[in-house]
C-alpha cells in the first residue's frame, strides 16, 4: 500500500525526511549523478526562480512514511511546457504500480498547469545507439511503458547526438500529449528545446551543440515515432486524465457530533441543517477525501481558552436539563469577584451576548468541532497541500475567556496555535463578522497573523471590536489587520479587500495559512448584508487558493440554507484551481 503526495518543499520534518530519502534513491539509482546536484534539490524546491525551472515532486509513500518511488518534473511557465526528470523506484520495493500511479499523477499535475505537453529524455531501443544489451532490454521496456499513454520519442531530429563521439546510449526525446491530438510547432518545440538543453545542462553542452540540435527540428508540427509496441501494451490504460489525483484532493473532515447540539427556539439560525447542506453540494465533486476524525486532550484547548471558562462551560453544560437551554441575562458589572451559587445565572460572567444559549451538548458539540479542526490541522502535517473541517457550532467569536455569537471553542484559533509550533501562520477571516475571538487570542502575539474582513463594527455585530486601527498589542502589535467594510457590497468590492488581505499574508510568508470560512456574505443572508452570489464566492476561493500554503479552513458562518451549499462548492473549486496552479 502507498499514497501519492506532492511535497512542496523541506520545511516540516515529515517533509524534509521525504526530501532526504528522494535524495538516497538518486544517489542509488543513478551514479553518474553528481553530488551537487543531489544536494541541490531542496534549493529547487524552495527557490525556483534561481533554476528558471519549478521543480515538483511527487512521492510514493508506504507505511511507516518509507518513500517508495519519486517523479521529479520541471514545469516552465514562461514556454508553457513540463520536462519529466526522473521517474524511479527504491529498488527494494519495485513493484505494485507505484511507477504508473507517480506517472500518472504528474502527467495530471501538467495538465493542470496547461502544459502543452510532458517531454523528458529516455534511453534508446536501438541497438546502432546502445550497445549494452541488458541496457538495451531495460530500454525496451520503458518505452513500452510510457507508449501505453501515447508518449513517443520526436523522430527526425538530431537530439540523439552525444556530447562526445565515446558516449554510448545518447537520448531520446520523447514526447506525451497528456491526452491532446494536437502537437506544438516547430518553433515552439525548438523553444522548449532550447530550454531543456540549457536550464538542464548549462556548460555541460559543446559548444555549438544548443544550436545544431535546435535546429535540427524542423517538423511543424512535430512528428512522433510510430507505435512500436502497441501488440503488447494493455488496453485500459488512463489517457483522458479526467480524475482528480490525491495530490490534488482535499482531507475532509466534518463533525459526527454537529446535530447533537440543536436549539428548537423559532428563528435561531445556526442549525444542524446547515452542515447538511453544505455536505450535499460538496459530494457532487471529485474534490475530498475523508479523514477519520481523532480524539485530542482537552489541553490544545486551554492553551487558547481560560481553564476557568473550560471547566465552567462543561460544568454547566452537564448538568442541564436534555431539553432546557439558558441564556445569560446578567452580567457583572460590578462585584465580578463574588459570582452568584447558580451556575446558569453565572453564564454572563463568560458569555458576550444574551442570544447564545447553553443546553446539555453545546459543550460535547463544540468539543467534537475543536477535535475536527486539529484533525484537519494534523493532516496538513502529513502532506495534505489543504484540508476542510466543516463543523458547528462555528467559534470565531469565542475569546479567550468567553463565549458568544453561536461560538463555543474558537477551533480555527485552537487548530492555528496547534500549527505555529511547525512554523508561522496567518489566519484570515472571511466571515461576514469580524473575528473578534481570534483577535483577542493573538492581540498580543507576532507568530501568527490575524486578517478579518468583516461588517462594518458601526453596523454589523459584535459592533464594539473589528476596526482599523486595531492593530495588535505589545510584540503583536502590527499583526492584527482589520478590513471593515460598509453595510452593502458586491463581489467585486469584496474582491479588492480580500486581495489587500493577500497583500498583507505574502508580507507575512507564514508557512500555513488557517482559513475561517463563513459563508453569510451571501447574498439575502438573514446575518449579512453583502452581495455575493456563487460566482464571487468561486473567485475568492481561487484568490486563497493562489496564496500557494498549506491551507486549513475551518467552517464559520453562513445561514442562507437555499444558497449554502452552492456557495460552499463554488468557494471550494475556486481554492482548489487556485491552489492547482502552483
Amino acid at each position: 500500500m502507498f499514497r501519492i503526495r506532492r511535497i512542496y518543499d523541506d520545511i516540516l520534518p515529515n517533509d524534509r525526511a521525504a526530501v532526504e530519502q528522494v535524495q538516497g534513491i538518486l544517489r542509488s539509482q543513478f551514479e553518474a549523478l553528481s553530488e551537487a546536484d543531489i544536494d541541490k534539490l531542496p534549493l529547487q524546491l524552495q527557490n525556483p526562480l534561481k533554476f528558471r525551472f519549478r521543480t515538483i515532486l511527487h512521492i510514493a509513500e508506504g507505511e511507516r512514511r518509507v518513500v517508495k518511488g519519486f517523479a521529479l518534473m520541471m514545469h516552465a511557465p514562461d514556454i508553457h511546457f513540463s520536462y519529466l526528470d526522473f521517474l524511479a523506484a527504491d529498488p527494494k520495493r519495485m513493484g505494485g504500480g507505484i511507477g504508473g500511479a507517480l506517472y500518472e499523477g504528474v502527467r495530471e499535475e501538467a495538465r493542470l498547469l496547461n502544459s502543452i505537453g510532458l517531454f523528458f529524455e529516455c534511453l534508446p531501443d536501438d541497438p546502432n545507439l546502445c550497445h549494452d544489451p541488458e541496457l538495451l532490454k531495460e530500454n525496451r521496456a520503458r518505452l513500452r511503458f510510457y507508449e501505453q499513454y501515447e508518449a513517443r520519442p520526436i523522430t527526425h531530429t538530431a537530439y540523439e547526438t552525444p556530447f562526445s563521439a565515446s558516449d554510448d546510449c545518447p537520448p531520446y526525446l520523447v514526447f506525451d500529449g497528456l491526452g491532446r491530438t494536437e502537437r506544438p510547432s516547430s518553433q515552439h518545440c525548438r523553444n522548449i528545446v532550447r530550454a531543456i538543453l540549457e536550464r538542464k545542462y548549462g556548460s555541460r553542452c559543446p559548444a555549438g551543440y544548443v544550436d545544431k540540435v535546435v535546429a535540427s527540428f524542423k517538423d511543424d508540427p512535430i512528428r512522433l515515432r510510430e507505435p512500436k509496441y502497441a501488440k503488447q501494451n494493455k488496453p485500459g490504460r488512463l489517457n483522458s486524465m479526467t480524475r482528480h489525483s490525491m495530490v490534488h484532493r482535499l482531507g475532509l473532515v466534518v463533525s459526527d457530533k454537529h446535530q447533537i447540539h440543536q436549539v428548537p427556539e423559532r428563528g435561531y439560525v445556526e442549525s444542524p441543517v446547515r452542515i447538511r447542506t453544505i455536505l450535499k453540494e460538496l459530494e457532487k465533486t471529485d474534490l475530498f477525501e475523508r479523514l477519520p476524525i481523532r480524539h485530542f486532550s482537552k489541553k490544545y484547548i486551554t492553551a487558547v481558552h481560560d481553564r476557568r471558562f473550560v471547566e465552567y462551560l462543561k460544568a454547566v453544560c452537564t448538568k442541564l436539563a436534555p431539553d432546557k437551554s439558558v441564556y445569560p441575562y446578567v452580567f457583572p458589572i460590578r462585584n465580578a469577584a463574588r459570582p452568584p451559587k447558580d451556575l446558569p445565572v453565572r453564564a454572563g460572567y463568560f458569555c458576550m451576548d444574551v442570544f447564545t444559549p447553553l443546553n446539555q451538548n453545546a459543550y460535547h458539540a463544540a468539543k467534537r468541532a475543536v477535535d475536527c479542526a486539529l484533525t484537519a490541522a494534523q493532516a496538513i502535517l502529513e502532506g495534505y497541500r489543504m484540508t476542510y473541517a466543516l463543523v458547528r457550532p462555528p467559534g470565531h467569536h469565542a475569546e479567550r475567556h468567553v463565549f458568544g455569537g453561536f461560538c463555543y471553542f474558537n477551533s480555527a484559533a485552537i487548530a492555528a496555535n496547534y500549527l505555529c509550533r511547525y512554523g508561522k501562520t496567518a489566519i484570515l477571516d472571511v466571515d461576514y463578522h469580524h473575528g473578534n475571538g481570534t483577535q483577542d487570542i493573538f492581540y498580543k502575539r507576532s507568530d501568527v497573523l490575524t486578517v478579518s474582513i468583516h461588517g462594518h463594527p458601526r453596523v454589523a455585530y459584535p459592533y464594539f471590536s473589528g476596526f482599523e486601527d486595531e492593530k495588535g498589542e505589545g510584540p503583536g502589535k502590527g499583526y492584527n489587520m482589520n478590513i471593515p467594510l460598509p453595510e452593502v457590497i458586491t463581489g467585486l468590492q469584496y474582491r479588492e479587500a480580500l486581495k489587500r488581505a493577500a497583500g498583507r499574508i505574502r508580507r507575512f510568508r507564514p508557512v500555513f495559512l488557517v482559513v475561517a470560512l463563513g459563508l453569510d456574505p451571501a447574498k439575502n443572508d438573514p446575518t449579512g448584508t453583502w452581495l455575493l452570489r456563487a460566482g464571487d464566492f468561486f473567485e475568492n476561493g481561487k484568490i486563497i487558493g493562489g496564496l500557494n500554503l498549506r491551507t486549513l479552513v475551518v467552517q464559520e458562518g453562513g445561514y442562507r440554507v437555499r444558497s449554502l451549499g452552492v456557495n460552499a462548492r463554488h468557494f471550494f473549486s475556486g481554492l482548489a484551481q487556485g491552489g492547482a496552479g502552483q
